[in-house]
């Protein structure tokens, strides 16, 4: 959620859950997953998002899913259209947040709002159920209160002790100020009556739990006073119980803290969403949740899906990875990022080849269909895909889009061969096919093919192929 004063800073938000499931482990797993059907040479996780660009070209309120293989680097499915869409209340959804229950299916939770209009008021929260999320079954609207105010980034967490799940979520107090509410449930379609969660005196969203780390159990959330993500701990999970403890993390004014933990190190990562100018992740890495601590990742470390917002991550096994690809496609398109400036992509712009930073509209300026090199089918050219009868080619050294014209100059000037990134060997370089000597760089920002041979060269010669 993008905070605003017109809601008094409401949620953007996500939940890391005590995983649990059906299937055992090969090896033994952190106590903050439990029990899950996954394996410790599964390394897999799917996140769930809702979209926003600037301009809003890119803005859709259903539900997304992407999918990695190490949690930070991510391929959106289904194009990046969304998989389920609300069709009661708002209409559209917020905030989605997946849980694996205890059977080792799926529940998935939202926010009952589309758009951006924070004056609408709901008690109720989007709910269904899914085998696997490749379907999605039982859609409902869940109530969760009857005060007169909102029912915000809902998250959700098994409590052993109670034999129950807990939904919690934000939602203004008596007192005047968000605070972070529960209701507990066996089957998400009853609940109990709510209770205050985590109430610290001030106004606090966005609850985020990883459960039973070393006997400890972890709640993130964003201070609207700090504009950052911090963290509470306790030893239980009864409401009132946790208390402040972590340094502020945050890049700008960030919320929707999301919890991951490596399912093949001790590493655990923290990503935040910035709420200005449109909703950037952010990520952090720590060993120790105990230290409270976090390490900013550099941001050539990940990529978040395009236009995503609010998200939720969770692990999967490499059997579920391969079957969501296999129902919802790989995208059809390419983004391609900037080494020396990993906040920058490749993108087009009144036709002249630049590297611009995200976000920005139309962000299918910067979707590219890589496909065999027009003068050499072992090389490559970068199709537009709004523009797809335009290809990047270089003419007088700078690169810009233009459209084919079939002869065999224009095939030469846009085709390039990938090599191993001249600054990292595993990022790429694009070396010209009729200029063999010169590769794609930037310079001020702007496209060319230049000779390399200083490490600034390099660096501005190399960029990674993603999404």
């Amino acid at each position: 959620m993008r905070a605003t004063p017109h809601r008094q800073g409401l949620p953007s938000r996500r939940l890391f859950l005590g995983m649990a499931a059906a299937v055992p482990l090969a090896a033994a797993t952190d106590l903050s997953l439990g029990a899950r059907p996954a394996h410790a040479a599964d390394s897999a996780y799917v996140m769930g998002y809702f979209t926003e660009s600037p301009n809003g070209t890119g803005t859709d309120y259903g539900l997304h899913l992407a999918v990695s293989t190490d949690a930070l680097r991510w391929m959106p499915l289904n194009q990046n259209n969304p998989v389920v869409t609300p069709t009661e209340g708002a209409g559209g959804l917020r905030d989605p947040f997946i849980l694996r229950k205890q059977n080792g299916a799926f529940v998935v939770l939202a926010t009952d709002l589309k758009g951006t209009d924070w004056s609408y008021v709901s008690q109720y929260i989007h709910v269904w159920d899914s085998a696997d999320l490749r379907t999605f079954t039982n859609y409902r609207r869940v109530k969760l209160h009857d005060m007169n105010t909102h029912s915000w980034a809902p998250e959700a967490f098994w409590d052993a002790g109670r034999g129950q799940y807990g939904i919690i979520y934000s939602s203004v107090n008596s007192s005047g100020h968000n605070v972070i509410m529960v209701n507990y449930t066996s089957d998400f379609q009853t609940v109990s009556a709510p209770q205050v969660f985590f109430d610290p005196g001030y106004d606090v969203i966005d609850g985020d739990l990883a459960v039973g780390v070393g006997g400890v159990n972890y709640l993130y959330f964003k201070s609207s006073s700090a504009q950052a993500l911090v963290g509470a701990k306790s030893t239980s999970l009864d409401p009132g119980s946790f208390t402040v403890f972590s340094t502020p993390a945050a890049h700008g004014g960030t919320e929707a803290p999301i919890l991951v933990k490596s399912q093949t190190s001790a590493t655990w990562w923290l990503w935040g969403d910035t709420y200005t100018p449109n909703g950037v992740f952010y990520a952090w890495q720590s060993t120790d949740l105990a230290a409270g601590t976090w390490t900013a990742l550099d941001q050539r470390s990940y990529t978040q899906p395009v236009n995503s917002k609010h998200g939720t991550i969770q692990p999967l096994t490499t059997t579920e990875y391969t079957n969501l690809v296999a129902k919802w496609g790989a995208p059809a398109w390419n983004r391609i990022k900037s080494y020396n400036h990993p906040d920058r992509y490749i993108r087009h712009s009144d036709y002249v080849g630049r590297i611009d930073a995200y976000p920005f509209d139309p962000y299918t300026d910067s979707q590219w269909k890589l496909v065999p090199g027009l003068a050499d089918s072992a090389g490559v050219s970068f199709q537009s895909v709004n523009y797809p009868t335009r290809y990047l080619r270089h003419y007088a050294y700078q690169l810009r889009l233009d459209v084919n014209d079939g002869t065999s100059a224009f095939a030469q000037d846009a085709t390039f061969y990938k090599t191993a990134g001249l600054a990292d060997a595993g990022w790429t370089s694009f070396r010209s096919y009729n200029y063999p000597t010169r590769y794609i760089r930037h310079s001020d920002y702007v496209l060319r093919i230049d000779p390399i041979s200083t490490a600034t060269d390099q660096a501005d010669a190399t960029f990674f192929v993603g999404y």
